[in-house]
């Protein structure tokens, strides 16, 4: 059955922790990562009315986004508690979330993020800084320490809520197994060309939101492509709407109930993603992308896995057969 669409009058949508979260958020990562560049591209979302920030500690992002944000709130053109930030626990820092996080409140100049998340379900040697970890930087995931850590970070109100990112179905049930506080979220690849049913049904069973990073398929990135944007399927439905592709599939994302997180650092780019939110993208243009599109998924992970020190010995074990 097609999930129902959420309406467009609405661009937040209600977490399980009763937080709400703005259905566009904006991704801050680029390989480059040049601070003065990552500002000026936050400082214009703020004006064309974005809300949600998601950045993280292996980006890099966290003090320009920090020092754009802290001045707009200077400034007096956006209160805190209107923005919606988002940060992630890297794995070299299992073995103290609180330390993580409170490092990533000095960056980010804030007492607080209003989400953080468990980056992968992954754990290195605590002194590992590089995004490709070598074979002997890998540790064994003691996922229920990791959490406990993160439900520290949430009573101490470093945070206003907790969630996962790369979680598969089982991995989520292996953590809802024990959690005090269940996670509010699980962000993951999620676009037209990977479309994650099996986990969104999940998630939609246990009041997890389903948040999607790379919805467009991470053009620009070192690992992205253009596959999604390019597919004639969603060119042929853009064309029909008078849209761009890209708004197609970010309104896609939206129709599935996902918040989707977006990144382009292009003043005119930002501003069509925005304007996905009132796209009268129809069923049969769901229907369309759902039944004839091959689904591939982008960002896989193979750095993660190997036959000697990771707990992944192969990529199907890393995503538990949802892959």
């Amino acid at each position: 059955m097609l999930e129902k669409m959420r309406s467009h009058e609405y661009d937040e949508i209600r977490l399980n922790n009763g937080m709400a979260i703005p259905v566009i958020g904006f991704g801050t990562y680029s390989f480059e990562n040049h601070r003065k560049t990552t500002e000026h591209a936050v400082r214009m979302a703020l004006k064309m009315g974005y809300r949600h920030f998601d950045t993280a500690h292996i980006y890099g992002s966290e003090g320009a986004l920090g020092n754009a944000l802290g001045e707009a709130i200077s400034d007096g053109i956006v209160e805190r508690q209107h923005l919606f930030v988002t940060s992630k626990l890297w794995g070299s820092h299992h073995h103290d979330p609180v330390s993580a996080l409170n490092q990533t409140l000095m960056k980010l100049g804030m007492e607080y993020v209003d989400m953080y998340l468990v980056h992968w379900p992954v754990k290195l040697k605590p002194w590992v800084s590089d995004p490709l970890p070598r074979h002997d930087e890998f540790e064994q995931l003691d996922l229920r320490a990791t959490w406990a850590g993160m439900e520290k970070c949430l009573e101490m109100g470093l945070c206003r809520g907790i969630g996962v990112s790369n979680f598969s179905c089982k991995k989520l049930q292996a953590l809802l197994d024990f959690a005090s506080v269940p996670p509010a979220l699980n962000q993951v690849e999620m676009h037209p060309m990977w479309r994650q049913k099996k986990l969104r049904d999940y998630c939609n069973d246990h009041n997890i939101h389903v948040s999607a990073y790379s919805p467009l398929g991470g053009p620009g990135n070192l690992w992205g492509s253009t596959a999604v944007v390019e597919n004639p399927v969603v060119k042929s439905i853009a064309q029909k709407l008078k849209a761009t592709p890209a708004q197609v599939a970010l309104s896609w994302g939206v129709w599935k109930g996902a918040s989707v997180i977006v990144k382009s650092f292009n003043q005119q780019r930002m501003k069509e993603n925005m304007a996905a939110l009132n796209l009268n993208i129809q069923e049969q243009h769901i229907l369309q992308i759902d039944t004839n599109i091959k689904e591939a998924k982008i960002m896989r992970g193979e750095c993660y896995v190997n036959q000697t020190s990771s707990p992944y010995k192969t990529i199907q074990h890393l995503w538990d057969d949802e892959i």
